[in-house]
């Protein structure tokens, strides 16, 4: 601080500095803003976290350049140098630009060539864009001017060069082709330059704004100068294109709804599908980063494409819970969505044909949807593996009961048994489980992922008929075979664990407490999986939450819980 202002210096961390990478307290690690609360570095006050987002809702908050870092090409590593007033004064140039270019194409375009659609509030488990409490209301607020003034430009320069294209002579579906990559360079590069770009001090490099699946508000980012260096879009697409080129076969692809598809009876040989997991991703919400800026460079070549201002969401498979009737509704009109999708896949499927279905869900509602829209669509589990898919370092990992695979069900549409006795199908679960569990530790399957995987396994014998009864009558559901299937696996694991030691002596809370950290570690889970869990060991949430170890607390839908 000098005289009350704030001033910036950059610190040589090889010259002795000892921090320890942000986790200590000293003056350049303990930061000045945290969830919003924001601490003056000069006087020390505190302004709390409504009062930050109300200031910068009525337009009082601002930006300013800190650091320049610059390359030498040839050597290693980067070096810095402290904003310049010459810095500051090239900003507002391209600031005050901006407006005399955006006038000249909204003129020209009929549109404003900053994207103006709104940032919709989509509450839902993972995928949080948030920054509209901060008043970022539109898509084009995501980024700075100069940000802006680049990328129309680049979108001017694509709608050009199509123009260039076609008065040379080229073919029309040619020049349409090498457009719509051009607009997919200017789509990345928008990725990659935006306020919401994260600054990786570890790589000395800015991030893409989708470090996760949400658009979360971060208080200090990098941009890159599209000029400097190969572009990483341009590089993706460069790389990419002579591998596409030289695929001795081709591709069909069609846009239809899951439900309806555009194809007769006994059709394929084969179907692939990785079908979305209730609220987990804000899909249509997220791609509208991108189709606002697709419809600005390439919008007119394909407007049965761009029609809607946004990306069309009514009949996304998803369980959003913003919409009338809160979750609740959501969640049953993605059920049955995908009931109706599945059979779909059935009916387009040749007799025999093979349907491999991915799912990730974590959560038991989620699987006993799975299992029952499978079961009702006539495609049958014959087959199920988990296989290393996730990032375990990502950031939802860290800080949910994440899977760290997903499960591939292999399905064939074939003729299924009419009735199967629960006592007679318990057994036969019983031992292809045992053979399954015993395959899956060896193969370093663990935790959540080792439940699921057995879940995978029982609904390969339970699929096999149309109904499962008891010898009183009853249709056995779902429900009932996932808590069957619990139990076995829980008796399995605690045993292995133990290394077949006093498993059988261990009290009910003693093997809840194990399994839960050996499935969830020290995550968060939903109350629901969490009771399950406790269920398949004898043990009653309910009663023993307050007794020390078991924590309940605020979550999604109907709270978390967590052991300490």
């Amino acid at each position: 601080m000098n005289n009350g202002k704030v001033e910036f210096e950059i610190v040589d961390v090889s010259l002795g500095w000892n921090c320890k990478k942000g986790t200590c307290n000293c003056e350049y690690c303990k930061g000045t803003i945290r969830r919003a609360i924001a601490t003056c570095p000069v006087c020390g006050y505190t302004v709390d976290a409504k009062t930050t987002r109300k200031l910068f809702q009525e337009g009082k908050s601002g930006q300013r350049i800190v650091a320049v870092v610059l390359h030498k090409p040839g050597t290693k590593g980067k070096r810095y140098r402290l904003a310049t007033e010459r810095d500051v004064e090239i900003f507002r140039e391209a600031e005050k630009y901006l407006e005399e270019k955006r006038q000249k194409l909204m003129e020209e375009w009929g549109i404003d060539p900053v994207p103006d659609e709104p940032l919709t509030r989509v509450p839902v488990t993972f995928g949080v864009i948030n920054v509209w409490v901060y008043g970022m209301n539109t898509w084009g607020d995501l980024f700075n001017s100069r940000q802006k003034l680049a990328l129309i430009t680049f979108t001017e320069k694509v709608r050009l060069a199509y123009e260039k294209m076609i008065e040379e002579g080229y073919d029309k579906e040619y020049a349409k082709a090498v457009a719509s990559y051009l607009a997919f360079v200017v789509d990345k590069l928008a990725s990659w330059n935006s306020v919401l770009c994260p600054w990786l001090a570890y790589k000395e490099d800015n991030h893409w704004i989708f470090s996760r699946q949400a658009l979360p508000m971060l208080w200090d980012y990098g941009e890159r100068n599209p000029f400097h260096g190969e572009i990483v879009s341009v590089r993706t697409i460069k790389n990419t294109l002579p591998n596409i080129s030289n695929i001795p076969s081709f591709a069909k692809v069609t846009q239809s709804s899951a439900t309806e598809l555009p194809y007769p009876d006994d059709y394929f040989d084969a179907v692939f599908t990785d079908p979305p997991y209730y609220d987990n991703v804000p899909y249509s919400y997220l791609s509208d980063f991108f189709y606002v800026w697709l419809k600005r460079s390439i919008g007119d070549l394909y407007p049965e494409l761009f029609m809607t201002p946004l990306t069309p969401k009514s009949k996304e498979i998803v369980a959003y819970s913003h919409q009338e009737g809160g979750f609740e509704v959501g969640k049953k009109y993605f059920e049955d969505m995908l009931k109706k999708a599945f059979k779909e896949i059935s009916r387009v499927l040749k007799p025999n044909g093979i349907a491999t279905i991915v799912y990730t869900y974590k959560s038991t509602s989620g699987w006993e949807t799975l299992i029952n829209s499978l079961l009702e669509s006539g495609l049958v589990p014959t087959a199920s593996w988990p296989i290393d898919t996730e990032m375990k370092a990502r950031l939802r990992a860290k800080e949910s009961a994440a899977l760290a695979s997903s499960i591939y069900f292999v399905c064939r549409k074939m003729e299924r048994k009419e009735i199967g006795w629960y006592e007679e199908v318990k057994e036969e679960i019983k031992n292809h489980i045992y053979r399954k569990l015993e395959s899956l530790w060896e193969e370093g399957v663990s935790g959540a992922d080792y439940f699921i995987a057995a879940i995978g396994s029982a609904i390969e014998i339970f699929g096999k008929y149309k109904q499962v009864m008891d010898y009183e009558g009853n249709e056995i559901n779902a429900s009932k075979l996932l808590k069957y299937v619990r139990e076995i696996v829980t008796d399995y694991a605690v045993k292995k664990i133990l290394h077949n030691g006093i498993a059988g002596e261990l009290s009910p809370l003693t093997r809840f407490y194990l399994l839960y950290r050996w499935t969830y570690g020290e995550a968060k889970v939903h109350f629901d999986d969490a009771r399950k869990l406790a269920q398949s060991t004898g043990v009653d949430l309910e009663k023993e939450w307050n007794k020390g170890f078991i924590k309940k607390g605020e979550g999604v839908h109907k709270g978390s819980w967590s052991t300490g």
